[in-house]
């Protein structure tokens, strides 16, 4: 399966990495996240609840980070487990692009699923699926949208901060609408 998209947000590339790589912030957009934390260099566990029409589960995943341009674009390897929902593996290829009005985060993804998640039919899965990138992307770009300007960093230290918190929540964002998406369509 596969699954493509762009979202606008209204802030520079360099606030928009430093936004999606910041716990906090993906935390509270990402609807469900309970935790992620870091297990390796480019690997983070993730652990979510999630409701795709009748089927409700707590999802575990982990996340691995390839082939890294920092700010500009990375793979995501993903894989989730829910239980006796089901399963979603696959990757995504993120790039984040300098417009007029802001920045473009773009996603391709491919992924397979399995288990009860992927016998609900294919219009519910989508529903939820795109429900869940629309209300990350829409709490995002508040976010952005109303944030003062960031202070100055040191330079060596602000790049590799912002590297990891882009990753980390472009990864997240894309492991949970993949799961859910995947994991509803056969």
């Amino acid at each position: 399966m596969e699954m493509k998209g762009s979202r606008l947000v209204p802030a520079s590339v360099e606030q928009t990495w430093a936004a999606l790589n910041d716990p906090e912030v993906l935390r509270s957009c990402i609807p469900g996240c309970e935790s992620i934390e870091r297990a390796g260099e480019d690997a983070y566990q993730v652990a979510m609840t999630a409701r795709v029409g009748p089927v409700s589960a707590k999802f575990t995943g982990r996340i691995a980070l390839a082939d890294i341009v920092a700010p500009s674009s990375y793979t995501i390897r993903f894989e989730g487990q829910g239980g006796a929902a089901g399963f979603a593996n696959g990757e995504a290829k993120v790039a984040l692009v300098a417009e007029n009005t802001g920045t473009s985060i773009a996603y391709s993804a491919k992924a397979q699923v399995g288990g009860k998640l992927a016998q609900i039919g294919s219009r519910l899965v989508d529903g939820a699926a795109t429900k869940i990138a629309d209300d990350f992307f829409n709490c995002l770009a508040s976010r952005l949208g109303a944030a003062a300007p960031a202070m100055p960093v040191p330079e060596a230290r602000a790049t590799a901060t912002r590297a990891l918190k882009v990753r980390l929540a472009l990864a997240v964002v894309i492991l949970v609408v993949m799961a859910i998406y995947w994991m509803t369509r056969s």
